[in-house]
């Protein structure tokens, strides 16, 4: 970790939030992740901020061969070089009020970096002062510029043509190789599972392996959900003789956008897992990954190569960071959903940031409106929303599908389409009306959930497409996790940093519960929600499903009981006895698995 570096870094939201983040703070050394899904967006990003530099563009068109590589490889060299220009600049100013470098060192947190901005800025003797200022310039570093791979969108599409390319031009392995073909010494984070053909391909490019002297100019970080998944894919990685630089522990359920439940393991537990497990971790898949590289003829590392874990999911406080960073030892944590609410790095449109600042629990809901099938939060008051609302109600449900990322269902016809497309959604509801083998109750909520789909390739790009003015009639999805409701306010990059590191008062509701205690209460309303769905025939979960379900849960409680004056953050009774009332809910709910559906939904929803 860079000595100047920031303890946080911001993740992926959306394709479009921070679709250009680096540009706007990687030159104050803050790290920070870029979606390379959507290869149209980053075409119409790039162009814009070619242009803004006074350069010429120079198009991609989506017919050339391996466009969408070549889109995403000449987005990143374009924000590589900015980013180098923009920090060469920083490095040559001088220490004056107000000037970037001066921003670079008040940013940073606490320690031995900024102490020694600290200590010249109060320094009386000008030979002294003129040589920290030399030490600080040589000590300005960028943040890494990462983008985010979702292992799922891994779609193979016919071309132009109607040929169906081979497999290395599928969604992800072209995301992949526009990164790996980049300028860009930064990292990959897969997210959303483990993809086998996606990780070995990796392995064809030599940047994903260390030099001689152990660096490694593209690094590979994994999100993960538990220890157990992060041992299995480093395992399968170290076999191909790539390393994982970076274990991203995210909360399945107390996070932004698609959301991937549990079976009611959160995090508390997950990170002592961790903290008890860490050496064990690099010290089996050391010898796994010196292996795999000697069968490919590369040398062996004397020492393993360094390995970070991070935590994301939920933290709204200075004092749940420093929680983080210093009980469970993580080397960073991220922060996301607050910095929608920063227009100095993330692309929300001044309407719904409006939005967002109004928001309340009813109008943020982890929703069935993806079409990937996985619950996603989501802002109910956005223009994807409204949009897709109007829709329903002219009788024209569903989207033109215009980019196709996310088509899955062969269900009508042998082309694959999308649940959120109007094609799709007209046929599936006309098969359900049609349907008289169902219960009322049962059709009608599954054509509610047909048509709760939205188009999400489209309008997760649309607060880029505004902020940007690029298409001021667009309509964005917000994917803002359940903690923007305790957050009402517009910051500037500095008070959300400050916030970040205790350096201001909090601006934060103060009710807000604490980030473990929230995803134990968002697991219950999860578990009310699926029952009620088993019990209309939506999903069917195998037998003892919810029992380890309330049992994870119960084991968490005792846990942070246990661990209470150590996790606390300064309100202990309050904590408690939110936890008391969390174990009296699930202990009701634990009484009613043993009886039928009806009456297990009648109990759930009582409460």
């Amino acid at each position: 970790m860079n000595p100047s570096s920031h303890t946080f870094h911001i993740p992926v939201m959306g394709t479009g939030f921070t679709i250009d983040t680096p540009i706007k703070v990687a030159r104050y050394g803050i790290s920070s992740v870029v979606s390379v899904v959507d290869d149209f967006l980053i075409e119409k990003i790039r162009k814009f901020h070619t242009e803004r530099v006074g350069e010429e563009f120079h198009p991609i068109s989506p017919g050339e061969e391996d466009s969408r590589a070549k889109r995403i490889t000449a987005y990143l060299n374009l924000v590589h070089r900015l980013v180098r220009k923009q920090v060469e600049e920083i490095r040559g100013q001088d220490f004056t009020e107000g000037s970037e470098i001066e921003k670079y060192f008040e940013l940073l947190p606490d320690g031995p970096v900024r102490h020694l901005y600290e200590e010249m800025t109060m320094s009386g003797n000008p030979s002294r002062k003129e040589q920290l200022r030399e030490e600080l310039r040589s000590l300005v570093q960028p943040g890494s510029i990462d983008v985010n791979i979702m292992t799922k969108i891994d779609g193979l599409r016919a071309n132009r043509q109607g040929e169906t390319p081979p497999p290395e031009f599928s969604d992800a392995k072209s995301a992949l190789r526009g990164f790996a073909k980049s300028d860009v010494e930064g990292a990959v984070v897969f997210s959303a599972g483990m993809n086998q053909g996606l990780y070995a391909y990796a392995a064809e490019f030599e940047d994903f392996f260390p030099t001689i002297c152990g660096l490694l100019k593209k690094r590979i970080i994994l999100k993960v959900s538990d220890y157990r998944s992060a041992l299995i894919q480093g395992k399968f990685l170290a076999k191909k003789g790539l390393w994982v630089s970076e274990y991203r522990i995210e909360s399945g359920l107390n996070c932004g956008g698609h959301a991937f439940a549990t079976k009611g393991m959160v995090a508390g537990p997950i990170l002592e897992e961790f903290r008890e497990n860490r050496a064990q971790l690099v010290d089996q898949l050391h010898p796994i990954f010196n292996r795999a590289l000697e069968a490919l003829g590369k040398a062996p590392q004397g020492i393993p190569l360094p390995v970070r874990v991070t935590y994301q999911g939920g933290i709204g406080t200075a004092d749940e960071d420093r929680l983080l960073r210093e009980f469970y030892s993580v080397d960073g944590t991220g922060w996301g959903t607050p910095f929608l609410l920063v227009p100095e790095v993330c692309n929300v449109d001044d309407d719904h940031l409006k939005r967002l600042c109004e928001s309340n629990e009813e109008e943020v809901q982890l929703s069935r409106c993806s079409p990937l099938g996985v619950p996603f939060w989501t802002l109910r008051t956005s223009g994807s929303e409204n949009l897709r609302r109007d829709r329903i109600e002219a009788g024209t449900p569903g989207s033109p599908c215009p980019r196709r990322f996310l088509v899955s269902s062969a269900e009508f016809s042998e082309e694959l389409l999308c649940l959120g497309a109007q094609s799709y959604q007209e046929k599936k509801v006309e098969v359900l009306e049609e349907n008289t083998e169902i219960s009322e109750a049962t059709r009608t909520a599954m054509i509610q959930e047909t048509l709760e789909k939205t188009c999400l390739c489209r309008d997760l790009a649309g607060g880029a497409l505004i902020r940007n003015g690029i298409d001021l009639k667009a309509t964005p999805a917000i994917c803002c996790g359940p903690n923007i409701v305790h957050f009402s306010q517009v910051f500037s990059l500095r008070e959300m940093i400050d916030q970040i590191y205790g350096r201001a008062e909090r601006k934060v509701a103060k009710d807000r519960p604490h980030f473990f205690l929230k995803e134990i209460q968002l697991y219950v309303n999860h578990m009310r929600d699926e029952l009620r769905r088993q019990s209309l025939g939506l999903i069917e979960y195998p037998s003892g499903h919810f029992a380890e379900y309330v049992a994870n849960l119960h084991s968490a409680i005792d846990y942070y009981r246990e661990n209470a004056e150590r996790l606390a953050t300064g309100a202990y009774d309050g904590f408690v006895e939110r936890l008391h009332s969390l174990e009296e809910n699930l202990r009701e709910m634990g009484k009613d698995l043993s009886l039928d559906s009806t009456a297990i939904l009648e109990t759930a929803f009582s409460h």
